[in-house]
């Protein structure tokens, strides 16, 4: 191809590249050497060398990345003061959440503390706070009271059965239930990070996350009205769950314990007020005020004085265990009832995880690995749950004042864990006296800004209405069908949503930006050109089998060309012009058959006679054979069609003189015409007349759509930019075919532009490539293609064009 192309008073200094010859200069590799072989593969994977192995370690515990080079005197005071306001946040949400998890208070205490360990060695995120969490205690919840429901811990009295609940063995049942779900939780997050799954949280898009936990705060919140009333509902599990509980909590109403509501009123106007009052000061104050730690302090010591229990029977925490639980092995035979529960809580747990830690490292310019992520929430859980912990992720409360209060590494949470740790061993048996209903609206006041999130349906309104149908759908699903079956739910619709917008893309015609090689969408900007004679077409989305057709019918529908029609027009009209071929053809015969007969019978009376070539070859083959007329590769004259006549003349020639014959009638449907004159010697031959209506008034051709004068168009290229695609399947690649078949019929070139090399390569190992498609009609640019079909079809067929060719300042007059 020319190294410079000059169009009218254009002319451009550099080549016009398509595929090939980019190619060619930039020697890309054959896809056969592009990635190795499996062979390859395994040998390099098992190969074991000292830099291998010290990245291996050095990913599998990102501690040893930071740890060696941390700075005391720069990191230490704003690690402490940030990990002992996590550790005092740490105490009274754990017990709070422990109740959420229907788990005695202690059983939090000691999720706050062996996870968060676990994570400083193998997370990667520096400001994340791991601990117990809303909506995973909330889903642990569902498990416990769904395997261990009270009404199969009932005492037994002799023959009858009294209404207290044996709560020590329920209790032990139900931290059983909670091991044996985080662990398998925990197994399945290590799994999915080995093998590389971190991108699975992904599909667990913004509005899904934000939607179902504000779904999950309205369980939490049914959840603790039985301690902020004091009353005893039935658990509900299953469908419909959260609302037949709501009707059995309304069913009881009028059995309030009035001594508990008002415990819970006045704890939970002290910490709304107490919250209030941090928010005003906290630009001024070094670290929040813990209201929290304060309110559950101020409580147990007015619970413990006023005998809150004994004088109004209000009901408090109890025995709090001193001291550490030593592990044990969680019950297996649990596994498969809780299976389904436990992938869902490690889904859910891990894309609160992640989203919270990219949302940091970006604020903070560091970065967090998706894989070694899922790894380290893994193996919090299943040590956790060795230690009797229940399921454990990233706080977004804890999370925010760890970073606000200046910390900077996971030594802060090293800090946190010891503060609860020393709750653990010396502080516990303070809190016997608790109140449970402190708890609930410690719960209840901390859910405010889960609620705030209901904002999100106004300002999704406004930006995208396929999201905000997609919140309101996860927020339905999950109040309906419960925490499990709802996030089922949100994802498949999720999916179904990705699939929706991929099979229903935008398709565009692009013109050209004066004075640039940019290519734009000709409804949407006004100062473009849409170059004459070229269609430019592109797709939003990748081609594929869901909107192969689709992208076809827009094709035809931008280009105004409607190829299906016109194909059809066409082959019906080629099927007529045969049929009156054949019709014609047959007449042609009769009245040969006619002729020859009164030939034969004028014959008789005036003595010429009138032979047929299949009567009489063996008599004149030799003599009379003109010698202008070439014989067709030694075909024998009796394999002609019958029906060919020639007429003989009357006065016979000498031997040596060439003989001519009259051409009558052939059904060689490859003859350019059905009338052929020979010249004869004699003027009293007898000729068919060549205007008579057994000959076409046209000779039998193929049929072209142009000179069936039914449709007129001006295109004469078509160029389908497929910068977008990212791949291309086997229905794609079909389709891509049809449309250079098909418009090929009708006289119209297709090229594409813009192919990344994986689809490239995917065409070349499809087989896309054949003699009449070669990589000639690959362009790198859309650009290029457009100089290309100026230059070679433009100029002919419509009026010349130069579109802005400003390359680098190298266009000149």
């Amino acid at each position: 191809m020319d190294s410079m192309c000059r169009f009218g008073k254009y002319r451009v200094e550099r080549e016009v590249l398509d595929e090939q010859r980019l190619e060619e200069i930039t020697k890309r590799k054959p896809c056969s050497d592009a990635q190795p072989s499996l062979t390859e593969w395994l040998k390099d994977s098992l190969r074991c060398t000292v830099p291998k192995l010290k990245r291996s370690v050095v990913s599998s515990l990102p501690v040893l990345t930071w740890l060696p080079k941390y700075s005391v005197w720069e990191y230490g005071m704003p690690d402490l003061i940030a990990g002992i306001s996590v550790g005092i946040l740490h105490l009274p949400q754990s017990m709070a959440y422990a109740l959420l998890a229907s788990l005695p208070p202690v059983f939090g205490l000691y999720t706050s503390f062996y996870p968060v360990l676990i994570y400083f060695f193998f997370g990667t995120s520096r400001h994340i706070s791991i601990g117990t969490f809303t909506v995973l205690s909330i889903m642990m919840g569902s498990v416990t009271e769904r395997l261990a429901p009270d009404m199969d811990f009932l005492k037994m009295n002799g023959t009858n059965v009294t209404a207290e609940v044996n709560t020590a063995a329920r209790d032990s049942y139900r931290v059983q239930v909670a091991a044996a779900t985080t662990v398998l939780g925990g197994l399945i997050q290590v799994v999915l990070g080995l093998v590389k799954f971190g991108f699975v949280g992904t599909y667990l898009s913004e509005p899904l996350v934000r939607a179902y936990t504000t779904a999950a705060a309205v369980h939490a919140v049914v959840a603790q009205l039985k301690n902020i009333f004091g009353i005893s509902p039935r658990r509900f599990s299953g469908p419909l769950s959260l609302l037949y509980t709501l009707k059995d909590v309304c069913s009881l109403l009028h059995h309030t314990h009035l001594s508990t509501l008002v415990v819970s009123a006045v704890s939970m106007v002290f910490l709304i007020m107490g919250k209030e009052f941090n928010s005003f000061l906290s630009p001024k104050l070094p670290i929040p005020i813990p209201v929290d730690l304060i309110t559950i302090v101020t409580a147990t010591l007015i619970s413990k004085y006023a005998q809150l229990n004994n004088n109004y029977t209000v009901s408090v925490v109890g025995e709090i265990p001193s001291g550490l639980r030593s592990p044990s092995v969680p019950d297996v035979s649990l596994f498969g009832e809780v299976i389904g529960d436990a992938f869902a809580m490690a889904i859910v747990g891990y894309a609160i995880c992640i989203s919270l830690g990219k949302t940091f490292a970006l604020k903070h310019g560091y970065k967090v690995d998706s894989n070694q992520e899922l790894v380290a929430l893994g193996l919090s859980n299943t040590v956790g749950g060795f230690f009797q912990c229940f399921s454990v992720c990233s706080s977004m409360s804890r999370s925010l004042v760890h970073e606000t209060t200046g910390g900077k590494t996971q030594v802060a949470a090293v800090v946190s864990s010891l503060i609860v740790l020393v709750a653990i061993l010396k502080l516990g048996p303070l809190f016997q006296e608790l109140p449970k209903a402190v708890l609930g609206a410690i719960v209840f006041v901390n859910l405010k800004g889960m609620f705030k999130q209901y904002y999100d349906i106004v300002t999704l309104w406004r930006s995208s209405k396929i999201d905000l149908v997609l919140w309101l759908v996860t927020w339905v699903s999950t109040l309906l069908l419960n925490l499990d079956l709802g996030l089922a739910a949100s994802v498949t619709f999720a999916l179904v949503t990705v699939i929706f917008r991929t099979q229903m893309p935008t398709y565009s015609v692009l013109g050209n930006v004066p004075g640039t090689e940019l290519y734009v969408d000709i409804e949407k900007h006004r100062e473009v050109r849409e170059i004459p004679g070229i269609t430019i077409f592109r797709s939003s989305a990748t081609l594929y089998f869901a909107n192969a057709e689709l992208y076809l019918e827009a094709l035809k529908e931008k280009s105004g060309l409607d190829i299906s029609k016109m194909l059809i027009y066409k082959r019906r009209l080629e099927a007529k012009q045969k049929r009156r071929e054949r019709r014609a053809e047959r007449r042609a015969k009769r009245q040969a058959k006619r002729e020859t007969q009164a030939l034969r019978a004028a014959a008789q009376l005036s003595g010429p006679p009138v032979l047929s070539v299949e009567e009489e070859v063996s008599s004149w083959k030799g003599t009379c054979i003109d010698r202008n007329v070439p014989d067709q590769e030694g075909q024998d004259w009796s394999e002609r069609e019958n029906g060919t006549v020639f007429v003989i003349p009357t006065t016979l020639r000498k031997p040596d003189d060439n003989c001519r014959w009259e051409y009558l009638k052939s059904g060689d449907p490859d003859c350019t015409s059905l009338g052929w004159i020979s010249e004869l010697q004699d003027e009293d031959s007898t000729t068919l007349d060549s205007s008579s209506e057994d000959t076409l008034s046209h000779d039998l051709e193929r049929v072209s759509l142009g000179s069936l004068g039914k449709w007129t168009w001006d295109i004469h290229s078509i160029i389908l930019d497929l910068s977008t695609a990212n791949f291309i399947d086997i229905v794609g690649l079909k389709t891509m075919k049809n449309i250079f078949h098909d418009f090929s019929e009708i006289d119209v070139d297709i090229y594409i532009a813009g192919c990344q090399a994986t689809v490239v390569e995917q065409l070349e190992l499809g087989g896309f490539f054949s003699q009449t498609i070669t990589k000639r009609h690959l362009f790198a640019s859309v650009h290029d293609a457009v100089l290309y079909c100026l230059d070679h079809r433009g100029a002919t067929l419509t009026p010349r064009y130069e579109p802005s060719l400003a390359l680098n300042g190298s266009t000149k007059l």
